[in-house]
């Protein structure tokens, strides 16, 4: 089978990654309230199940990331992570008690986790031109997957019956739907996954080769290689680009790598490192602070929570708000998942189209503008209804409307922005870190909505306080959310 159609099949593959976590999150979000009460749970339990999922999530992800830093590979962590959704979901159907159903989600979370991995394998084996639009489109399968997800929930809540020892019904078929699709998405992977090579690595050390071949003309001709080596030295920056000239270059990477260390006060590389470890050894020479606490990824990683936190926080709020003011039962609430999961499409399909004529800096501040006006909407509105039933459900749509719409804009921009302000040598573990800490904001959005769904004032108004502090990090971080001069190419290998 030839790279074209290896590369083809291994990113459909992904995208069924990234559509079954839409609908097992599609099929269990209606349902899980109600789920919860017939299992005698406190209401505060709603917010600790749906934030257990992305505790777990956010362990799992730096880990499985690094663990592709270091292999190179994604193919073994996928598979692995599958079958904790296998088991998590198993256990979600056979619910006996509250603190099942509470461990369920933690056991399924984590196999969310090699999403870090996948978001690194695409960043590596994509140009940076071609990013946006890749993760675009792979964004729009989990998409697709919240589209879906409600269809099936309108079959899976006929279900009543008994297999064996274990009730069918509408609240504890979603677990064993989802079980029986992760089983067909492992088969998937075996069959249809491959981890391809690294498209800028490959590129990269075709240009060493070159330079070693022509010597000092192709040194000299090369004009970018001086400034490229100057910024490095006076700017800062993470050191994601570093050409060693033809004459000597290990000697030239390792005086390089010597006086970094020394600078940062950081110890000295090790000898006896194995060649292949290069993610452990970038976490070894302490550059963890210089890599992750720049302005610019410092704004990115906040988009990431902000966002995060206001969404699952009005995803949490929607289930009871519906129930309290429109009496919205699961088929309701299913029909209004799947519309969203439209706008949402939508909204990716636009986006991706956007991406390739504005900058990634421009399509986030439209998202950031569109999610603070459905804050204030919310605000005003949905704290406290009123006017009859019709008027209060036009508000909710249009409140509903406007949060789903945002959130293209500001998923993508911020995803491939920090692709490309970080290294990637270490694409993984960043990527890890990046949803580390959306996964911090889906365990806390969640419990802070899920604790003050009778003071909506307080819970919407830190909401759009949050909103307002990371448009003014934006407006003042703006000019550096760009892609550094030179790319991401490592070309460190062959002088370890």
């Amino acid at each position: 089978m030839d790279n074209r159609r290896k590369k083809k099949l291994t990113f459909f593959t992904i995208g069924l990654i990234f559509l079954l976590s839409g609908v097992e999150y599609a099929v269990i979000l209606p349902t899980i309230w109600r789920y919860l009460q017939t299992l005698d749970a406190a209401p505060y339990f709603l917010g600790l199940a749906l934030s257990a999922f992305s505790l777990s999530g956010l362990l799992s992800g730096p880990l499985f990331g690094h663990w592709s830093d270091r292999t190179r590979t994604t193919k073994k962590i996928i598979l692995l992570s599958n079958l904790f959704e296998i088991v998590g979901n198993l256990m979600y159907f056979m619910g006996y008690s509250k603190w099942l159903l509470l461990s369920s989600r933690l056991v399924a979370g984590i196999g969310a986790g090699a999403g870090s991995s996948i978001f690194g394998f695409l960043t590596r084996s994509t140009a940076p031109e071609d990013r946006a639009t890749v993760f675009a489109a792979v964004m729009a399968c989990r998409q697709a997957g919240l589209l879906i997800g409600p269809a099936f929930n309108i079959f899976l809540r006929l279900c009543d019956f008994h297999l064996g020892h274990f009730v069918v019904n509408k609240y504890t078929a979603p677990g064993l739907f989802m079980c029986l699709l992760w089983i067909l998405l492992q088969l998937a992977v075996v069959f249809m996954y491959w981890d391809l090579p690294a498209l800028e690595r490959r590129k990269t050390n075709d240009r060493e080769e070159n330079v070693h071949v022509f010597g000092k003309d192709e040194e000299e001709g090369e004009e970018e290689a001086k400034p490229l080596m100057g910024s490095q030295e006076l700017v800062g920056s993470y050191g994601s680009v570093v050409v060693p000239p033809a004459s000597s270059p290990c000697r030239n990477h390792a005086s390089f790598t010597s006086n970094t260390s020394l600078n940062h006060t950081s110890p000295p590389l090790s000898p006896e490192t194995p060649q292949n470890h290069e993610g452990f050894k970038f976490l070894k020479n302490s550059s963890l602070s210089r890599e992750y606490l720049r302005e610019e990824v410092v704004v990115l990683l906040a988009a990431q929570f902000i966002t995060l936190f206001n969404q699952t926080a009005l995803e949490t709020m929607v289930t009871p708000l519906t129930q309290k003011y429109f009496n919205f039962g699961e088929l309701e609430n299913s029909v209004m998942y799947c519309l969203g999961g439209v706008v949402v499409i939508a909204g990716f399909l636009f986006v991706r189209w956007l991406s390739r004529h504005v900058a990634e800096r421009v399509v986030l501040a439209i998202g950031l503008t569109i999610c603070n006006i459905s804050c204030i909407w919310c605000l005003i509105f949905l704290t406290n209804p009123l006017g009859g039933f019709s008027w209060q459900l036009t508000e909710f749509i249009i409140g509903v409307f406007l949060q789903v719409l945002g959130l293209p804009f500001v998923a993508v921009a911020q995803v491939s922005l920090f692709s490309k302000v970080t290294a990637e040598k270490t694409q993984g573990f960043s990527q890890g870190v990046r949803r580390s800490v959306g996964g911090l904001a889906t365990i806390l959005g969640p419990l802070w909505a899920g604790g003050l769904t009778e003071n909506m004032y307080i819970m919407m108004g830190v909401m759009v306080a949050l909103l307002v502090l990371l448009t003014m990090m934006l407006a003042f971080s703006y000019s550096r959310l760009v892609e550094p001069a030179g790319g991401q190419m490592v070309n460190s290998d062959n002088c370890d």
